[in-house]
């Protein structure tokens, strides 16, 4: 890379990709070619920026110049302004909200400024398809590091010092778990890297993997070094086929470089790494219902013990970490377990990557340290509520998780605080909600996906979750009672105690967090049939005001169920019993007569 002079950085993850930015980055690459700057311009895809609402993102080095929202057609001015004549394009550049400033250095954007890149750290910065790449930024050194310096016991014991707790949702010590597998013995052991992230609106593991796959390879050869096992298994699915090919490539390359297969870097140690497919099964994020898929199962939990770390795929010692957990660890052993732990809170270290999505202005993909409050999240670092509406809430934990209120904007962000605010951390999905946002229907969203993934094994989840969903949709319907929210809570709670896995046993909270904070929205729905967002449209009547009414007909002739009545020039009216609430005659209304109560 010393070569260049300058380097173009053009987003390549997934969500860029589907805003042309792979036409992007090739357009780039032709012009630069075109005007003879091959030898002193380099262009590369790398992974995710983070920064999802602006993308795609164009980054050139060494200045810092960040771009957004560069289209294809944008190319052009950029190579020629920019690369040639040495003049920033200010209408890519992003602008500040408050002060309505051309900011070009991200690190001075509020979407920035608070965040702490550990498990991202390559992610943006390099080619993910180049190990050299990857090597140039202290890559496979906590390896060789390991390998040549350190006992396995030594390297647990340092990951136990870190404090790093599993980023898949559970929050159980890495270092213990490592611990427990290197105990338990056997002729043949496994590393299983879960990258079978099925949280609604997630996408941590994903960008993880398109962007710094070498980062999850090396920290599963040291894990199989501390723990004695020489196979390596990353169940990841099928839907992630940018995410696959860059992994493929990674293997392929890191076998190549003598980092995978037998006697990596001349010591002796065997490891190397196979990829096992998941169909999106949500399930399949439970540890054991994972294992029993990759060996060509139902995707079903089992309850433990015994626990995976004893007896796990094909009855063998299984260590299982996702793809955040095993992405800090590389970063761990080279800067230390106290560096690491001095991140974070007293009992969650370093730092969390959660999908931020919603009602945000910054929809994006951010890594903050454990402890920032729900607050700076939200107003900082998303920017605040699309449109200027008002916070509603907000959903941590994806479809396992609880709804945060106003009152918890203050709460930092760590395993421990989440869970005694009714919520948890998952993997990191974070949906923010604002005032045009139904509570009930909300709780109904999550349970109604719940209802679809569970895998059927045990009757409360099977059985209590659909019981949960047709209790909330006959309060949608308008049909709910009091007796029907209280059946709620007590069902939750059965379902709770007596679900086989964390998937049944979490699926409730959505439903009691959202009673718990936001009784007043259940009451309206049972007690005055009404939904204060407009979202239940069997509570929802539509009225014809007569003062404005005009008789132009324009509602009755677009209406589907002929529900409205009335001559020309007439004033017309809407039959509440045939109305189907479609909400046409709002729509084609021009002179503000058609009104919702």
């Amino acid at each position: 890379m010393a070569k260049y002079k300058m380097h173009v950085l053009v987003c390549g993850g997934t969500g860029c990709h589907a805003s042309e930015s792979d036409t992007l980055l090739e357009n780039l690459k032709t012009i630069v070619a075109d005007k003879g700057l091959d030898n002193e311009v380099q262009v590369i895809a790398t992974g995710c920026f983070g920064f999802c609402e602006k993308g795609p993102i164009v980054k050139i080095m060494p200045d810092n110049t960040f771009y957004t929202q560069v289209s294809p057609a944008d190319a052009r001015e950029i190579v020629e302004e920019h690369l040639i004549k040495g003049r920033k394009v200010n209408r890519l550049l992003y602008v500040d909200p408050e002060n309505k400033e051309h900011i070009s250095d991200s690190k001075h954007m509020g979407f920035y400024k608070k965040q702490l890149r550990i498990a991202l750290r390559n992610c943006g910065f390099i080619d993910p398809e180049n190990i050299d790449e990857y090597i140039s930024r202290d890559g496979y050194e906590a390896l060789a590091k390991c390998l040549t310096e350190m006992t396995p016991q030594q390297v647990i014991e340092e990951m136990k010092k870190s404090g790093l707790r599993g980023r898949g949702g559970g929050g159980f010590s890495t270092g213990l778990k490592w611990e427990i597998t290197s105990k338990s013995v056997s002729d043949v052991k496994y590393v299983v890297c879960n990258a079978d992230e099925g949280d609604p609106g997630a996408f941590m593991d994903r960008s993880i993997l398109e962007g710094d796959p070498h980062s999850v390879i090396e920290a599963m050869a040291i894990c199989g070094y501390c723990i004695g096992a020489s196979y390596g298994l990353v169940y990841i699915r099928a839907e992630y086929p940018l995410a696959i090919d860059r992994l493929k490539t990674a293997i392929n390359q890191a076998r190549e470089y003598g980092l995978l297969g037998q006697d990596i870097l001349g010591t002796g140690f065997a490891f190397d790494i196979e990829l096992r497919y998941g169909a999106g099964a949500f399930v399949c994020g439970e540890e054991t219902a994972l294992i029993h898929s990759m060996e060509g199962l139902r995707g079903e939990p089992t309850v433990k013990p015994p626990f995976p770390s004893v007896s796990g795929y094909y009855e063998k010692p299984t260590n299982v970490n996702n793809v955040e957990t095993f992405a800090n660890v590389p970063v761990i052993i080279n800067k230390g377990a106290d560096w690491f732990a001095g991140i974070g809170t007293e009992k969650s270290k370093g730092t969390k990557v959660f999908a931020l999505a919603g009602k945000i202005n910054n929809v994006g993909l951010i890594e903050i340290p454990m402890g920032t409050t729900l607050r700076e999240v939200i107003y900082e670092i998303g920017g605040g509520i699309k449109d200027g509406k008002k916070f509603k809430a907000v959903q941590t934990g994806g479809p396992s998780g609880g709804c945060l209120t106003e009152k918890h904007l203050d709460t930092p962000i760590d395993y421990d605080n989440l869970l005694a605010s009714g919520s948890m951390m998952g993997s990191g999905g974070m949906i923010v909600m604002d005032e045009d946002d139904c509570m009930v229907s909300m709780a109904k969203f999550y349970l109604d996906f719940t209802v679809e993934e569970s895998c059927g094994k045990c009757s409360p989840c099977r059985i209590g979750n659909k019981r949960l969903y047709e209790i909330l949709d006959k309060i949608t319907q308008g049909k709910g009672t009091r007796d029907d929210i209280d059946s709620l809570r007590n069902l939750s709670y059965v379902i709770k105690d007596t679900a086989l896995c964390g998937l049944g046993q979490t699926s409730p909270n959505p439903v009691l967090s959202t009673i718990d904070n936001f009784w007043d929205e259940y009451i309206e729905h049972v007690t005055d049939k009404k939904c204060r967002s407009g979202q239940c449209k069997a509570l929802l009547q539509y009225f014809i005001d007569p003062e404005n009414c005009v008789g132009c007909t324009a509602c009755a002739r677009n209406c589907p169920v002929n529900a409205i009545s009335g001559e020309r020039k007439g004033i017309h009216v809407i039959d509440q019993a045939t109305c189907i609430k479609c909400g046409a005659c709002l729509e084609k209304c021009k002179f503000n007569a058609v009104f919702i109560k």
